[in-house]
């Protein structure tokens, strides 16, 4: 008889397959005082608690007073505690959250930029260097108590920054890496992008010291392409990067010029220099930023497994996870996540081996947390 039941379990299992994804939600515009909230970032720390971070803005506008906000999870994106704020800096808008954990200690760094009141990302105003109030500033602070307290914010423009030639500063947004092997292993990676509007830079900026000191790394070449208006225009933007199984990094980017797919680049030390920027005709890109994250190195097979979401659509819908079992070279598995509008999104690893996946939905009407198993992605269908 114990036979028979366990005959029926297995077989029920192998006819049903992988349990449908669940979704929460985190944020929602018109909610907690914020006209609208956008710009997700998501790393689960070191003891498992999931931290959800975003703009809380008051207007529908990418400079809009915008505050940092966070929500935590403890039990693995299920369900969110209240709205925390981060950071307020009165009519200054704060940008482009980007989170990474370092793993030996459990600190949970934030970097995100300082945007004066008065100023837009495509005012011409903007000044370069490190003086003045026309300045985009690079912000740093970090949390040693899995996101319930954290230390006041330091400014690490001049760290982070070049004197000269960049104007407008982003990092990411989503997350920061942490090299796990290769020459360069421990070292923290925050993937940014530099302006002037139009003429963007994709380049790392990576710390080896946990955090003390960081450095920035130079810009990726073959970036411009010839555009009629401005004569040169930039194929890259928002950015972010995976480690590869020997420790080199290769960039996604968002397209901004050139075909409609991602931007891609690989870094064989660290993150310090870069190869020629190259198309991912496998991943449609409506000009959207998009999310990258190694899953694992061996699944047992000598395969490692990176994962990608992003819009697969000529528009920002068709919200889609890919499976690349070469280190991002190939695409050849993919699957729709959610149908309909899908913005900015980013993956990570749960402490239980299921997949999460924080994303903008209803045209940034919330922001929604999914979870879905790997077998969900990869069944026959």
């Amino acid at each position: 008889m114990k036979f028979f039941c366990l005959f029926v379990i297995v077989l029920f299992v192998s006819v049903a397959g992988a349990a449908e994804p669940e979704f929460s939600d985190v944020f929602a515009s018109g909610k907690d005082n914020y006209k609208s909230i956008r710009i997700p970032s998501v790393v689960v720390t070191k003891k498992g608690t999931v931290l959800a971070f975003a703009e809380g803005r008051a207007a529908a506008k990418d400079q809009a007073q915008n505050d940092i906000i966070l929500k935590c999870s403890k039990d693995g994106g299920k369900s969110w505690g209240p709205l925390q704020l981060i950071h307020d800096d009165g009519a200054n808008s704060l940008n482009n959250p980007t989170a990474v954990v370092e793993e030996e200690s459990g600190r949970v760094f934030l970097m995100y930029q300082r945007i004066p009141a008065h100023l837009k990302e495509h005012s011409k105003s903007i000044e370069t260097g490190y003086k003045g109030t026309n300045v985009y500033r690079n912000l740093l602070l970090w949390s040693d108590d899995d996101g319930a307290t954290w230390t006041k914010p330091i400014d690490v423009t001049r760290a982070t920054k070049r004197a000269t030639n960049a104007t407008t500063l982003a990092s990411g947004p989503g997350i920061g890496i942490q090299l796990t092997r290769g020459p360069h292993k421990g070292r923290l990676i925050i993937p940014f992008n530099e302006g002037p509007y139009h003429q963007w830079n994709n380049f790392a900026v990576f710390t080896d010291d946990r955090g003390a000191m960081w450095k920035f790394g130079e810009n990726v070449p073959s970036a411009f392409v010839p555009d009629a208006k401005l004569g040169q225009r930039s194929q890259l933007n928002e950015v972010q990067m995976v480690e590869l199984s020997d420790g080199s990094v290769r960039l996604n980017s968002r397209q901004f010029a050139g075909a409609k797919v991602r931007k891609t680049s690989v870094s064989k030390n660290g993150g310090v220099t870069w190869s020629t920027v190259q198309d991912v005709p496998e991943l449609r890109d409506p000009s959207c930023n998009a999310s990258i994250l190694r899953y694992s190195f061996d699944d047992g097979a000598g395969k490692g497994r990176i994962l990608y979401s992003g819009p697969d659509s000529t528009k920002r819908d068709n919200g889609t996870v890919h499976l690349s079992l070469d280190d991002g070279a190939t695409w050849p598995t993919k699957r729709v996540l959610w149908p309909g509008s899908f913005a900015y999104s980013v993956l990570t690893k749960l402490p239980d081996g299921t997949i999460g996946c924080l994303f903008e939905a209803d045209n940034y009407g919330r922001i929604a947390f999914a979870r879905f198993s790997p077998e969900w992605l990869t069944e026959k269908r």
